[in-house]
């Protein structure tokens, strides 16, 4: 399990640009966001990372950089950013599925054909979202078991200029007995 104020796995994937995304390279003010999604496959995803993309000047006004993370094929990768026209939003892909479980990630096999028509992959891991420092370590974390119910992002925002304003410190790092 993941801890916050620990760190986190490394992450060295490659992206849509040419350039990889290597976590441990990451120099963002307050936070990198790690938006991991399910794939071309899933509706929700699309809707939600189209919401990303629609918020990304805000996040980045408040010193958080992000990067979307699935397991898709590039070719898939490449399909969603431009299902969604995104011109801003970064997009990994390859991510290996025992990587996605160092994440906390679940992992689900396909069931076929989604409801927009796409075959699911054979295997893929499903929705989390996590926020870390600038030293690698862990300041928010939350995973899905299913693809609906993700941490809303304009909320997400709200809490940033909080935890700025209070110096708000990573919270459930406790570890010792009970």
């Amino acid at each position: 399990m993941l801890m916050p104020r620990q760190p986190v796995p490394a992450l060295d994937l490659p992206t849509l640009t040419d350039r990889r995304f290597v976590l441990a390279d990451e120099q963002p003010t307050l936070f990198t966001m790690l938006v991991f999604y399910r794939g071309l496959h899933c509706p929700i995803c699309a809707k939600y990372l189209l919401e990303l993309e629609r918020l990304l000047p805000e996040f980045a006004q408040r010193g958080v950089g992000a990067v979307a993370i699935s397991s898709d094929t590039a070719q898939r990768a490449a399909a969603m950013a431009e299902k969604l026209k995104a011109t801003q939003l970064r997009f990994a892909y390859g991510l290996d599925l025992a990587a996605a479980r160092d994440w906390g990630l679940y992992v689900s096999t396909s069931r076929g054909k989604t409801s927009i028509g796409i075959d699911e992959p054979a295997r893929f891991s499903e929705p989390g979202l996590f926020l870390v420092r600038p030293d690698g370590s862990l300041y928010y974390g939350a995973v899905q078991t299913m693809p609906f119910a993700r941490p809303n992002f304009s909320e997400l925002l709200g809490a940033l200029d909080f935890v700025v304003k209070s110096d708000y410190p990573a919270r459930g790092e406790y570890d010792g007995p009970l």
